[in-house]
């Protein structure tokens, strides 16, 4: 499978959404990197943002929401926060 922006994008938003877990997320990325399916023509902005999340299990780096808001906009994407009564 090709990954795209529109992939990367998902995969941040089901971890922000706590479908998958940092360390599913991580592994994904890892994963992402030594398979090289990247868009040929998205290649350039998907290496850096996929190999940052693929170290975002490491106490330096981590992962914080201005972190993923900054990844998703390198990748053309804005996300929005809706908070509801629960």
């Amino acid at each position: 499978m090709t990954i795209t922006k529109q992939t990367v994008a998902g995969r941040i938003a089901a971890y922000l959404h706590h479908e998958i877990t940092l360390a599913q997320l991580v592994d994904w990325a890892d994963q992402a990197l030594l398979d090289g399916e990247l868009a040929e023509s998205e290649a350039a902005t998907l290496a850096p943002v996929i190999a940052r999340l693929g170290v975002a299990d490491v106490r330096t780096f981590g992962l914080v929401w201005e972190d993923c808001e900054d990844l998703l906009h390198q990748l053309g994407f804005s996300p929005r926060v809706e908070v509801v009564a629960i």
